[in-house]
Formats: C-alpha cells, structure tokens, sequence
C-alpha cells in the first residue's frame, strides 16, 4: 500500500521536536514542497511514529524529553530503519554536528539559520548527501571523515 505521500509524489517528512510553536513554524516551511505526515514532542513517539509510518525524512530536534534525539536517531537506525535524519537544533557547536553525523543523519541545521538552510538540508538528505549549517570537515563523498 503506498503512503498519501508517495501518491502526491511529495517526500514525506516526521517532525520531533518539544517546542510545539517551533513545530508549527517547521511545518510552514515545509508544506510548500514535502508531506509532513506527523509531528510529536519526544524522541520516544519518534520511534513510533517513524517505525508505523515509515518517512522519507525525519526532522529531529537533539534535546527533547525521555529520549534524546541523537539516541532516538541511534536506536531507529540500528534497527534497520531507512529514515534519512535531519537534525534541527539550538546547538551552534560543531561538535553536536560531528555527534549527528555520527549516528548516520544526513544533515544538521541550527535553528537560527532554519529559513535559510532547513529547505536545502532536507533535499540534500532526500539525495544521500551531507548538508550542515556549520562548517565541518567532510569525507570525499560528502559525509564526515
């Protein structure tokens, strides 16, 4: 059965984040150009919801309750998940976007530059490659070293 999603021919996109205003502004952004299927407030309903819905993309904020974002990432795509991870966060500190990297996400946005960066991020995790709002060192085909 497909997604309504994959029907539109639009990406579809799960939102986690705690801050439910910074939700709704997410959401705006994306609407124009991706299906944003579900948005919840932990890392926990992440699990869930990206586990029965089955995103193109997850939008992941890094410091929510009960699970952590990075942990939530860790644990979806240990079990085999085929989730392409954007994280959105306040953390202006490239070691947060080495520590993203790490878990396997293809992209790591800073909310101050969400406007701008949000949009490119998403696209460059639909097409498998890195994208970041700090600069990082990067490995030949786009992900870190």
């Amino acid at each position: 059965m497909n997604k309504p999603a994959e029907i539109k021919g639009r990406p579809s996109v799960v939102l986690a984040d705690d801050n439910a205003g910074m939700r709704e502004k997410v959401i705006a952004l994306l609407k124009p150009e991706f299906e944003v299927l579900l948005d919840v407030a932990d890392g926990a309903e992440l699990i869930d919801a990206v586990g029965s819905i089955k995103p193109d993309i997850a939008i992941v904020d890094i410091t929510m309750p009960r699970v952590r974002g990075i942990e939530a990432v860790r644990q979806l795509l240990k079990g085999g998940s085929k989730v392409r991870v954007v994280f959105l966060t306040v953390h202006e500190d490239p070691d947060f976007a080495r520590a993203a990297a790490e878990t396997g996400a293809f992209a790591f946005v800073v909310k101050s530059r969400m406007a701008v960066d949000l949009i490119p991020a998403v696209r460059a995790a639909i097409a498998g490659t890195w994208f970041s709002s700090l600069e990082i060192p990067v490995g030949v085909n786009g992900r870190l070293h």
